[in-house]
């Protein structure tokens, strides 16, 4: 039935990979069913037959479609099945997105979607790296054209070794999670989280990730060379050559005197005449000049830009190529909130503020991720006047929860653990202004925010990205790139990360590739830049954490109690718990292993709710001496509260070391004293005793009234002596 059926087998990381073509989803232009492991993803790639109108880029869309049967999961809420996307799920066709997208022709314009069907997960063999293999052979065997292969791997840094596609256990342990994708001859694609690690292990793990991708695109190399499609031919929407050398020569002085200024606002102002004397002069000789004119003026700015980086090796503001845009930071610029840092690079400005909740606002996950909760949240927005665009604020799209994930992993390893700081935090980073690196910008203003918060994080950590041009084998790069140079140039290398090291990696490209020599220009001119923001803005807008959390900030107390106690503290229907919440004002969570975190508005709450607990959850321990108050008095001895809800007596006799004739004697109502724990008796009552502690005395000084002989003592009072029984022992 399946006469086109083909399968191919390699390896990697000794672990077995498997593709099969021709078998499923024939209709699409390429497809394949790749298997890595037990994790098993359909790929496919489909293209429309025209182009889409009107637009002047590739209209390409990447979607990492999580299935919950693949980890044998039913979708929680509502309607039980799948909805939105997963922050995960989205980042991951965001990962396999920016390899691809750069080795497609610049003319096409025809609709490309590339679906990547999540079948089953086998959590050693991570299925984001199988995803972006499997699109990398759909697209490569399809008759879509596309400049491919590109292949994939991840590499970890367990126990000081780097590691191919570690497995679920090593990744646990990993002091790195870097994605390298790369075609046979440069690096296209570089995403890294890291616990600070140095520049020269990071450019090796990047390295060797390489070299793996070289050995897999030769393995799709062969699949296509039996199943591959020849590459279907379409209508270039490149602009007219001719056209484009006459209009450019028309305005350029006009375009370089709008281009030559550091203030966006200004360039935009200078553009707009620029183009009405375009349409003017040209309308009636070039038809649909007005649906050009967009693509027209990019390309001619970009020509601008470059030749002035390339050629005169000027930057658009006058900057040096190494120098960074004027700095500023500040701490506490909003009242109320638990913490947060105004952060200003050139025009490009973020407020980020931080939020510390208890440990069930942690947010819970349900994807096809191992993680089910993560405490620290990063949220990142730009709302349309940051740019100076007239637009609504709608919801975040792929590219805000990328950002935002990005300064989430930039911070995460200097995070302190739940156990010495148990909060959930969340940084939300507004973008109030924006002309380039905002990601980074959002990492140094969160810095400040979770300093000024109270949060003792390790190290401050900041961010900064480097660009590139190239021309043939020439090729410079330039420090913090604003809006301009990202549009034009052919790379976004942002690297964040503390002194020791780097926290995280996004590198962005629109070139086939880097070379080492590239990457490892960029890992050094980053390293400076963030040493320079560390030292001479973020430290000095605050100098280290605040030693306390903010007062508006809960006050968490944690504690830890046997769990066979977790009962008593919950009560009957929450019954107990419930009562300490409403006298004391705390919020309460118990964990299942016993550890209870507290949270009040002021700690003199928390500290009442850890005494309730405590009293409810004190053993006390046999021999043990505990300071007490005499509640109540009864002929026979005194009760005594030796500890916040718990009563023990101490007998008459126990009293003193002395003979006491009444309780009174020795101890009234309300007196403190301290006693001896004896233990527990028959009936769980707690035995008590002041004598235990003093010393003995010889019998004639303790006061005792001689002992009269038996034969003497007769009867007590008030006691008849019983008849004689039979049965009973005689004398």
């Amino acid at each position: 039935m399946f006469e086109n059926y083909k399968v191919f087998k390699t390896e990697i990381a000794g672990r077995p990979l498997v593709v099969e073509t021709g078998k499923l989803a024939g209709l699409a232009n390429g497809s394949c069913l790749i298997r890595y492991g037990d994790t098993s993803i359909l790929a496919t790639a489909t293209a429309s037959a025209k182009p889409r109108e009107g637009i002047d880029f590739l209209p390409l869309s990447v979607d990492f479609d999580e299935r919950l049967y693949a980890v044998g999961r039913i979708p929680g809420g509502f309607l039980r099945r799948e909805g939105r996307p997963s922050e995960k799920a989205i980042l991951t066709s965001r990962v396999i997105d920016r390899p691809i997208r750069p080795l497609f022709p610049k003319d096409l314009r025809n609709d490309v979607a590339i679906n990547l069907l999540v079948l089953s997960v086998d959590n050693d063999c991570a299925p984001e790296v199988t995803a972006m293999l499997g699109a990398s052979i759909a697209l490569s065997i399809s008759d879509i054209p596309w400049n491919g292969p590109i292949a994939g791997v991840h590499v970890g840094l367990v126990d000081g070794e780097l590691v191919i596609n570690p497995t679920s256990e090593q990744r646990e342990k990993s002091a790195l999670q870097l994605t390298v994708a790369g075609s046979e001859k440069k690096v296209v694609m570089i995403e890294a989280g890291a616990n600070e690690v140095d520049d020269d292990t990071m450019f090796d793990a990047i390295m060797l990730g390489h070299e793996e991708d070289k050995k897999l695109c030769a393995f799709i190399n062969g699949i296509v060379a039996e199943v591959g499609k020849p590459k279907f031919s379409y209508p270039s929407c490149e602009l007219d050559h001719d056209m484009f050398d006459e209009i450019f020569a028309f305005c350029e002085k006009d375009l370089m005197n709008a281009l030559d200024t550091d203030d966006k606002t200004v360039r935009d102002a200078r553009m707009q005449p620029i183009q009405d004397a375009i349409l003017e002069k040209f309308s009636e000789k070039y038809e649909n000049l007005d649906v050009m004119l967009p693509e027209l003026v990019y390309k001619m700015q970009k020509k601008v830009v470059r030749r002035w980086l390339l050629v005169d090796h000027k930057r658009v503001d006058g900057r040096k190529l190494d120098e960074i845009r004027p700095l500023a930071a500040e701490v506490d610029v909003l009242p109320r909130v638990h913490g947060c840092g105004l952060f200003t690079r050139g025009q490009t400005q973020v407020l980020t503020v931080a939020t510390l909740g208890t440990i069930k606002d942690a947010q819970m996950l349900d994807t096809i991720d191992e993680e089910e909760s993560k405490r620290y949240m990063h949220h990142y927005n730009m709302p349309g006047f940051s740019t100076g665009e007239a637009k609504p604020t709608r919801s975040p799209g792929r590219r805000e929860i990328g950002h935002g994930a990005l300064a989430e992993r930039s911070l995460i390893p200097v995070l302190p653990s739940v156990e010495e700081f148990p909060y959930a935090i969340r940084c939300v980073s507004e973008v109030v202004s924006s002309n380039g690196s905002t990601s980074q910008a959002s990492v140094c203003g969160s810095t400040l925010a979770l300093m000024a918060a109270g949060v003792p994080i390790k190290a401050p950590v900041a961010g900064i990205s480097c660009g590139l041009i190239t021309e043939g084998d020439q090729w410079m790069t330039m420090i913090d790139i604003q809006g301009v140079e990202d549009f034009y140039g052919d790379m976004d290398f942002k690297v964040a990360g503390t002194h020791k090291g780097i926290t995280s990696i996004q590198m962005d490209l629109k070139i086939d590739g880097l070379t080492p020599e590239i990457i490892k220009e960029a890992l050094k001119v980053t390293h400076a830049g963030r040493d320079y923001i560390i030292d001479e803005i973020l430290l000095k807008a605050i100098p280290a954490p605040r030693p306390e959390v903010n007062e508006f900030a809960p006050k968490m107390i944690t504690m830890h109690i046997k769990t066979e106690k977790i009962r008593e503290v919950i009560g009957k229907g929450g019954e107990v718990i419930q009562k300490i919440c409403a006298d004391t004002g705390a919020k309460i969570d118990i964990e299942e292993d016993g550890t209870i975190y507290i949270a009040a508005v002021n700690r003199d709450s928390g500290l009442a709710a850890k005494a309730a607990i405590d009293a409810i959850c004190f053993e006390p321990e046999e021999g043990a001496v505990y300071t007490g108050t005499v509640t109540r008095i009864i002929p026979i001895g005194a009760f005594v509260e030796f500890a916040p809800g718990k009563e023990g007596m101490v007998h008459i006799k126990d009293l003193s070391n002395k003979f006491v004739e009444k309780v009174e004697d020795v101890v009234n109502e309300g007196d403190t004293i301290t006693v001896k724990f004896l233990g527990v008796d028959e009936k769980g009552r707690y035995n008590l005793s002041v004598k235990a502690l003093l010393p003995k005395l010889p019998e004639e000084e303790t006061g005792r009234p001689p002992r009269a002989p038996r034969a003497e003592r007769g009867e007590r009072p008030g006691r008849e002596r019983r008849p004689f029984r039979r049965g009973d022992k005689k004398d």
